[in-house]
Formats: C-alpha cells, sequence, structure tokens
C-alpha cells in the first residue's frame, strides 16, 4: 500500500503540468480567482449535488456553545449518538452506525479507529470547532465516495476567506459549569494571490459531568489538537492543497467501557489537487491522497479489576488511501464522473495482563499473559466508479451509477485458538453496488426526489478477527468470523422539499420529508454460540460467547419531517420528527441500536447581530428492542434546551446556553451501560444534567 500512496503522490505531481481556468471566481476582480477543492459534496449545483442531502447549521456561523463532539448531531434530524462515555461517541443515522456510515472529513479524508472497544472513533481526531457544517447523503445515493452502505457524513472543516488579503484569524473560548469544562481555539489565516496558510490549536479540558439526580459520571478528558493546511495556485486553473493534523487524547475515562484510554494520539496527513476546464470533453481532473496514524494506549488502573489483574492494551491503525476522478461531459445533457479510489486498513497490537487472583485466591507469584488484539490484520479495498447524470430539462436530472469493490483481507499472526477455529488464507471478495435516482425540480418552490441504492459493506476487522474480546454493548466475548458475507442494504426513498411565500406577518412556510425502505441481505450481527466457551475468567457469565453471523432476512424502514415557519420578519417555529422501524426476522426482534421516535420543537429569534432560541426535545419510549444485543426496553424523556447569541462589538461574538434546563435525569435508547466501575451497576450511562455555557470568540 505504500506503493499505492506513492503512485498518488506521483499523480498529484505529474498532474500539474497541465491546466488553465477555473470552477468558482470570486466577482471581484480584484480579488483572488480560487479553483475550489472538492472538499465538499452538495454545492448548490442540481446538475452535480447527490440526491437526497441535508447540510446542517453553518456552525462556525453562529457558535453559541462550546461543543464535544455529540452535539455535532445532535441538532440534526435522523441522527443520534451511540454514547460510552463524554469522549468515545459514535453518530448514528436512521439505525446505520460504525462502517455502515460512510464517516470522511472535506471529501474523502479518513482516520480509522485503532481501539476494539471504540474509544477512539473518526469524530475524536478533530475539535468540533474547526467544523465549518455537516453534509448528510442519506442512503447509497451516489458511488463516487467509495463503498457506502448506509449513507455519507462529510465533516467539512474551516476554509480560508479568500477574499481578504494578509493575516487574518480569530481567537475563542468557553466554559461549560456541568463538569468546569474549558475549551480554546486559535486559528490564523495568511492570504496571498498565489498561496494560503491556515493554521489552528486547540485545547479542551473536561471534568466528571452530573447527572439529573446529581451523580457523578466518570467521564472527564483532555484534548490538544492543531493542523496546519496550505494551498498553492498554479494557475486560475489548477491548485494543490496539504493539510497535516495532529491530535492527542489524555486521561480519558469512559465510563460504559472495561478500560480507560492513557493516550491516543493521531496524526492524518492529506493532499489534494484539482485541474479544471481541460478541454471540450474532459472537463475537470481532481486527485486526493491521504494517510493517518492512531497510536492508543488503554489500562484498566482506575478501575475494581486492576486489584485481581492490572490490564494494559497498546494498538494502532494505520490507513492509507486516495481518489483519481475526472468529470468529463460526452454531450451537453450529460454530466459523468468515473475514476479509482483506494483504502487501505492495517491494525496490530496487543494486551498485556498482570493475574493477581484466581478463583478468588491471590497467587503467590503473579503470572503474566499476552494476548493478541488485532493479530496483524489488513483490509484493503480498491474501487472503480462510474455515474452518470443526464438533464432531460434544466429542472429534471437522471442519475445512475455503479461501482466495483475489490476488496482484500488477511491475518498474518493469529492467535493458535483463532486458526484452529478456521481456514485462515487471504480472502478477495468482489462486491457491486450500484443506484438510480431522478431528482425533479417541479417549480422553483417544490423539488421531488426519488432514489434506489444498492449499497454493500464488506465485514470490518471487528467482525472478522476479533478474538475472545468484550466489544458489544453486553458482558459477551465475542469472536470474529473471516468468512462473512458482504452486507447488502437495498433502498428505496423518495423525499420531497418546498416552501410558499405567505402574507399578513407570516413570511414564508418550509417543508421537507423523506420515506425509505431498506431490506437488508447478509446483515452482521453477533449470535450466542453454545460450543464456545469463555477464554478470559472462564467460571464468569455468561459462559458462552458471541460469533458474529449473516442474518437472510431483516429489514427498516422510517421517515423524516421538518416544517419551519417564519413569521414577523425576524422570528420562525420550526418542528422535526425521525422515526425508525428496524426488524431482524431471523430472530423475531428488532435490529440492535434503532432508536425511538424523536421530535423537537424550536421557537426562536434571529437577526444578524442577536439571536435566540429555545427548543422541546421529545423522545418516546422504546420498546422495540434486541433482547440478543442485551438491549433494555428505555423510558421516553423530555428536555429543553436555551440558545442565546450576541455581537455586542465588531469583530466579537458572544454565546450562552443552558441545556437540559430542567434538570432532566434519563439516559438514551442508545448509550453502553455502566462496565467495570465501582459505584454503578451495568445499566445504561446516565445524560448531563443541567448545564450552562458561555463562548466568547474574536475575529482579526
Amino acid at each position: 500500500m505504500k506503493i499505492l500512496y506513492s503512485v498518488l503522490l506521483c499523480a498529484l505531481i505529474s498532474a500539474m503540468s497541465y491546466g488553465q481556468e477555473l470552477n468558482e471566481t470570486i466577482s471581484d476582480t480584484t480579488k483572488q480567482k480560487i479553483n475550489k477543492l472538492d472538499e465538499v459534496i452538495v454545492t448548490g449545483n442540481i446538475k452535480k449535488d447527490p440526491i437526497l442531502t441535508v447540510v446542517s447549521n453553518k456552525y462556525d456561523e453562529a457558535i453559541v456553545q462550546p461543543k464535544n463532539v455529540a452535539d455535532l448531531f445532535n441538532d440534526i434530524n435522523g441522527f443520534s449518538v451511540i454514547k460510552r462515555g463524554n469522549y468515545a461517541i459514535d453518530p448514528s443515522f436512521r439505525a446505520a452506525q460504525y462502517e455502515q456510515l460512510n464517516i470522511q472529513y472535506d471529501g474523502g479524508t479518513k482516520a480509522m479507529h485503532a481501539c476494539p472497544n471504540r474509544m477512539d472513533p473518526i469524530t475524536t481526531h478533530i475539535i468540533p470547532e474547526e467544523i465549518s457544517k455537516i453534509e448528510i447523503i442519506k442512503g447509497p445515493y451516489t458511488v463516487r465516495y467509495g463503498a457506502t452502505f448506509g449513507g455519507i457524513v462529510n465533516l467539512v472543516t474551516q476554509k480560508p476567506d479568500y477574499e481578504d488579503y494578509g493575516l487574518h484569524g480569530k481567537v475563542s473560548a468557553g466554559y461549560e459549569s456541568n463538569g468546569n469544562s474549558l475549551v480554546n481555539l486559535v486559528h490564523l489565516q495568511y492570504i496571498q494571490e498565489k498561496y494560503d496558510v491556515v493554521a489552528n490549536a486547540g485545547y479542551r479540558d473536561f471534568g466528571n459531568y452530573e447527572d439529573g439526580n446529581g451523580t457523578e459520571i466518570p467521564s472527564s478528558f483532555r484534548s490538544t489538537d492543531y493542523g496546519v493546511k496550505i494551498g498553492y495556485n498554479f494557475s486560475d486553473d489548477q491548485r494543490f492543497q496539504a493539510h497535516w493534523r495532529q491530535s492527542f487524547g489524555r486521561d480519558v475515562l469512559h465510563a460504559a467501557l472495561p478500560m480507560d484510554t492513557d493516550y491516543d494520539n493521531s496524526s492524518i496527513i492529506s493532499s489534494d489537487y484539482k485541474l479544471d476546464n481541460i478541454g471540450e470533453i474532459a472537463k475537470t481532473f481532481t486527485a486526493k491522497a491521504y494517510y493517518s496514524y492512531v497510536d492508543h494506549l488503554m489500562t484498566n488502573t482506575n478501575r475494581p479489576s486492576f486489584m485481581m489483574m492490572e490490564a494494559s492494551s497498546v494498538v494502532d491503525a494505520t490507513t492509507i488511501g486516495g481518489k483519481l476522478e475526472l468529470n468529463w461531459k460526452p454531450t451537453t445533457k450529460l454530466n459523468v464522473f468515473s475514476g479509482v479510489d483506494a483504502m487501505h486498513i492495517a491494525r496490530d497490537g496487543g494486551r498485556t495482563r498482570l493475574v493477581k487472583m484466581m478463583n478468588g485466591n491471590t497467587l503467590p507469584m503473579p503470572m503474566t499473559f499476552n494476548d493478541k488484539v488485532w493479530q496483524d490484520s489488513y483490509i484493503t479495498d480498491l474501487g472503480l466508479f462510474t455515474e452518470a447524470k443526464y438533464a432531460f430539462n434544466p429542472k429534471t436530472i437522471f442519475t445512475i451509477g455503479v461501482r466495483y469493490d475489490n476488496v482484500t483481507s488477511d491475518i498474518q499472526n493469529p492467535e493458535d485458538d483463532f486458526a484452529a477455529m478456521y481456514n485462515l488464507e487471504k480472502r478477495t471478495e468482489h462486491n457491486v453496488s450500484g443506484t438510480l435516482s431522478l431528482k425533479n425540480r417541479v417549480s422553483d418552490n417544490f423539488t421531488l426526489e426519488a432514489a434506489y441504492g444498492r449499497g454493500i459493506r464488506s465485514a470490518n476487522m471487528i467482525e472478522r478477527f476479533i478474538n475472545h474480546f468484550s466489544v458489544g454493548q453486553d458482558p459477551y466475548e465475542y469472536v470474529g468470523n473471516p468468512n462473512l458475507k458482504a452486507e447488502v442494504n437495498n433502498q428505496f426513498e423518495i423525499g420531497f422539499k418546498g416552501k410558499e411565500p405567505l402574507k399578513n406577518g407570516f413570511n414564508n412556510f418550509s417543508y421537507q420529508t423523506s420515506f425509505y425502505y431498506s431490506f437488508f441481505e447478509n446483515y452482521i450481527v453477533g449470535i450466542v454460540d453454545p460450543t464456545i466457551t469463555r477464554k478470559f475468567n472462564p467460571m464468569v457469565q455468561p459462559r458462552h460467547v458471541k460469533v458474529f453471523q449473516n442474518l437472510d432476512e431483516s429489514y427498516k424502514t422510517g421517515f423524516e419531517a421538518m416544517a419551519k415557519l417564519d413569521f414577523l420578519n425576524d422570528y420562525y417555529f420550526k418542528t422535526e420528527v425521525a422515526y425508525v422501524y428496524a426488524k431482524n426476522k431471523d430472530l423475531g426482534e428488532s435490529l440492535p441500536l434503532t432508536p425511538p421516535l424523536n421530535t423537537k420543537l424550536s421557537v426562536g429569534f434571529q437577526k444578524e447581530k442577536f439571536w435566540v432560541n429555545i427548543q422541546y426535545n421529545v423522545v418516546s419510549k422504546q420498546e422495540h428492542i434486541s433482547n440478543s444485543f442485551g438491549e433494555t426496553e428505555t423510558d421516553g424523556y423530555q428536555t429543553i434546551d436555551l440558545r442565546f447569541g450576541l455581537k455586542p462589538i465588531k469583530h466579537v461574538t458572544l454565546g450562552v446556553a443552558v441545556i437540559n434546563v430542567l434538570d432532566e435525569a434519563y439516559n438514551n435508547h442508545l448509550n453502553f451501560s455502566f462496565t467495570n466501575q465501582a459505584d454503578f451497576g451495568r445499566t445504561p450511562i446516565t445524560e448531563p444534567g443541567r448545564n450552562f455555557s458561555a463562548f466568547l470568540q474574536y475575529k482579526f
């Protein structure tokens, strides 16, 4: 894969000998003309944009509180979060999570976690204040951004303001009362006609929070992050950009995991190149290459189990990938994107156990054991794709796309017991996915969209190669299965959105909704195998293990809806509803991690220099659960959040908020349960109680 990365970099450099002109220009001719890189997916162009997309709020324009990772997704309709503490938080969309979602930065950069318990998901390797917006493609409705099963999440980082030459920047600081938490950020940019440099650095120190009952939840962490982005414009048509980012997590407590993070160090480097206006047929060539490395140490030093056994685990993950794409137009009505992409994930590392007690008796001499966590495994995905958009007329776009993925996996240093279970050989899978969709802008105020997508996801490394480790929501040991078939999502969706101008003090009514149905093939879940007993602590319940298997029959269906009324020029009322129903027909229960009905009601006032909103969150009881996954029914709850923003003087923004105003004690259905904690039973971790926060930002 080092050869592949070198080839991609060489492609970037060799392509620089071509090209003129630009995709988008700044209207003021005295300002710089910039060839915009393909870091965003949704551009506002009906002839290029994928279908059934959502663009979240622009976080850098109306920051009102210091955010942790969860806050970036909590207010996006259809999203929930899977929480193991205040740090290891994964987004879930329509009951799709983990590798079922294609999560990336800036149109393609990825960083995969090193910890098998997902203490360090991709969302931990970037500071939330650096995110300008989040783009979502709601299903497998494009083939251009890698293999996609349940949808794409693109985290777009802040871009330079190319209209302002010279040195500019911002400094921000924030505080949260619940946990005495501090965040700060310094962001600098230097813009010239030929080149630009952007740098940022941030520090976060979060303490343990208290839930609505006043119970302190072990959830503190510290993180330091910095990044440098350098861009160079060879011509009006040609731009190269490199981005270097590092993140350092320290002393992270995970309330719902068996160990804590001593350190988590990640490094990400990416490079992008774009050549525009090549010729009559070939229009644009883009190239991307990236490399990430995550180094992770977890221990049980502060846990009750430490008295019987000291455990530490050093693991690492390497991700290498890239993409070459050509946009070409054989006719004026046909717009085609063709290319190749690649992603290589390699993980290794082990766990050392110093056993002091066995069967309740103290050993005269502690015994040392070494366990292989990842067994030196890798997965490589090489993809070929073509996506064509045909314009029947200026308002009707038909899209067809097809993708082929060659997926190779291997385990190079297996444990003896794992090797005895399977015939371990290098394996190659051939996955073909595709999409068909139609977008019709019926009028300037109404758009109709319909799509079918066949998304395919090969099993991840945990599902293939984990060996007797607790990686689920329950206390079972899990065993991987290298022979799993790839999951298939056949998803159908129809959506519409529009707006209606109103009178008599009511300015505008806007709405948006989507209805979807998915039936799955080879859905992957862990199922109890009564023929295999626990490897570690064999006398502890449950005695048997779970082995990852494919299901034959499962499906999900649901909808999201939004309506917003603007009135009296500056006021608005907004409501959002999201619901998903999932069924595992093989086991006669729900698929795991399915969120309940979620409703949001908000009213607000917004002007350029002043805004305020109150949001009422209603989450229903979840009775439709997966018993085999260890889920229990979850009560419904209601919370109220209040946010206020002000620009008191030029260049200064002040934000204050009260989250969970009523100090509600509750837990989300997707929260994992307390694990290996001295003062907690195995119940779902509770959310923070009332939290006051303030945020101050100065731009110059």
